[in-house]
């Protein structure tokens, strides 16, 4: 009895043992859970809305954005606030694979949409002033899509209720700022937009310039040592918004304020740098497809490409083994009466051949990588180029000579060497000039070679037919 007693004894302290060491556990991972969701009160957030031709090159820019910031490790949380009515796929995409916080909202009416200057692409940009609305964080960092991240700046959350950055000597820039959510400032500005408050162009842009009239007004920030927020707004230096448009001059930054954190492209829409076709037009694009490569990938638009470049294969392939032995490279002058139908052929080459080197283009993924872009253009093509050869009886080169003109020039634009942003402008223009007279000569070849016979191009029924082998030479 006393050694079975003994033995439950001893039992009974290690179970104690064991709740004890789960309970100090859980006390661990719930003083942990505390601290992450104290350490995270602030957030770097951005908007979501649909209803343009570019939401989804837009939401794919988002997520690269995004996917950075968590690379760099930053101190925050990632929101989105995204309209309720884009689509739920992307929705789940940026919560379960980007670890994105969602704030779901009603698109905000535009009261300036009839304005004489408005454009509608900014119809749904007033969404952005829901940031306020973010009350659980004390600083919110708001970004636009096409902001490029080098280095951290939690920095940011430092700083006083408004904060931005002035790329315009005079006008600041909505594409970052820091701001101090409140919902009294959201319901005053509401109230401003209910009494129409000035706004030259009807978004975002400028309401928010219109509604901090006096940032211009304000100190420089200066994040404090000691890591304590500031009050009151102030100026961003240009450092946390470089306009990629200072960059081209020199081929280099020369912003001597601030960190040098963020690059920002407020170039035209279709200038993106998302958009393959921007570069090498403007060589930062292919940074901003570096970091895609890091982060998102290019897993939606590779098999639309393979697809493509194996058509695009087996059109060259069938032409070049449809091809006729042709030594007829010109052919003779019409009989008067059929003028006409010369010039019926040779305005359909010259369309063909304008289609050749403009459909390709349209069926490209946007936002795939520009060297996969541009091989797939030039790939497209020059087989639909081929097409035309082998449906005019047209001698290659010169068909094929605005081809040779692209890779030229995509050579002497991405050339990585220049001093400055004027020497490679001028290089272009020098290869463009020099090049002109080929593409001129070329045209004019084509031209001559579809002075064709009516035997030869449009034989009568029951006639006979002279082979290509026997012709004679022009």
């Amino acid at each position: 009895m006393g050694e079975t007693w003994q033995r439950k004894r001893g039992l009974g302290f290690w179970r104690r043992c064991v709740l004890m060491v789960l309970v100090v556990l859980m006390a661990i991972g719930s003083a942990r859970g505390e601290e992450e969701e104290k350490r995270f009160r602030n957030a770097y957030a951005a908007m979501m809305y649909v209803g343009t031709p570019r939401d989804y090159e837009f939401y794919v820019g988002l997520r690269v954005m995004l996917r950075s910031l968590k690379n760099l490790k930053v101190e925050a949380d990632l929101v989105v606030i995204a309209s309720v009515d884009v689509p739920t796929q992307w929705t789940e995409t940026l919560k379960n694979e980007d670890g994105v916080k969602l704030l779901m909202v009603k698109n905000m009416e535009n009261p300036y949409q009839k304005q004489a200057n408005f454009d509608n692409r900014f119809k749904l940009t007033l969404n952005k002033l829901y940031a306020w609305t973010l009350v659980d964080y004390d600083r919110v960092v708001m970004l636009d899509s096409d902001n490029l991240f080098l280095h951290k700046t939690d920095e940011l959350f430092q700083c006083g209720q408004f904060c931005a950055v002035f790329i315009n000597p005079c006008i600041f820039h909505t594409g970052l700022f820091v701001l101090q959510p409140s919902m009294e400032v959201f319901k005053n500005m509401l109230h401003e937009l209910e009494i129409g408050r000035n706004n030259p162009d009807g978004a975002d842009q400028g309401f928010l310039t219109s509604y901090f009239s006096d940032l211009l007004n304000q100190p420089l920030f200066h994040p404090p040592t000691n890591g304590t927020k500031l009050d009151g707004t102030y100026r961003l230096p240009l450092g946390y918004q470089m306009d990629a448009s200072y960059y081209y001059l020199k081929l280099k930054w020369r912003v001597p304020c601030g960190p040098n954190s963020v690059i920002t492209f407020p170039s035209a829409p279709l200038l993106k740098p998302w958009y393959w076709w921007s570069w090498p037009v403007l060589p930062l694009g292919i940074v901003w497809h570096e970091q895609r490569i890091k982060t998102v990938g290019y897993g939606a638009e590779i098999p639309v490409v393979l697809i493509e470049s194996a058509l695009y294969l087996l059109v060259l392939v069938v032409t070049r083994f449809s091809r006729p032995n042709i030594t007829k490279l010109c052919y003779k002058q019409p009989e008067k009466n059929f003028i006409w139908l010369q010039t019926m052929v040779k305005m359909a080459a010259v369309w063909s051949m304008l289609a050749a080197y403009t459909v390709p283009f349209f069926f490209i993924p946007r936002t795939v990588h520009p060297l996969l872009g541009w091989a797939l253009y030039l790939l497209g093509s020059s087989a639909l180029s081929s097409i035309i050869i082998n449906t005019f009886l047209l001698p290659s080169l010169p068909v094929l000579m605005p081809w040779l003109g692209i890779i030229g020039a995509l050579a002497v634009t991405a050339f990585p060497w220049y001093s400055n942003g004027i020497v490679r402008a001028l290089a272009l223009f020098g290869y463009s000039f020099c090049f002109a007279p080929l593409l001129w000569g070329s045209l004019q070849k084509v031209l001559a070679c579809l002075n064709v016979e009516r035997e030869a191009f449009l034989p009568r029924l029951g006639e006979y037919v002279q082979s290509p082998q026997s012709s004679k030479l022009y």
